[in-house]
């Protein structure tokens, strides 16, 4: 799936302090969306995964004793 891009057309100018600030909020936003929505969000992630292959399914060697 291609998702655009989200693109901020025309940014208001902001203060140094200010768009720290909204950085602050964005990322507390975001750890409490997370954390609302843990159970969902690891779900959705574990059934979109492809299924990772079993890199020894075929060693038979015998492992050398040290």
């Amino acid at each position: 799936m291609d998702t655009p891009s989200l693109m901020l057309v025309e940014p208001p100018e902001l203060a140094d302090e200010t768009a720290s600030e909204m950085l602050d909020f964005l990322y507390q936003l975001v750890n409490a969306f997370e954390n609302q929505y843990r159970n969902q969000l690891q779900r959705h992630h574990q059934s979109t995964e492809l299924p990772q292959p079993d890199l020894f399914e075929d060693f038979d060697d015998e492992l050398p004793s040290f």
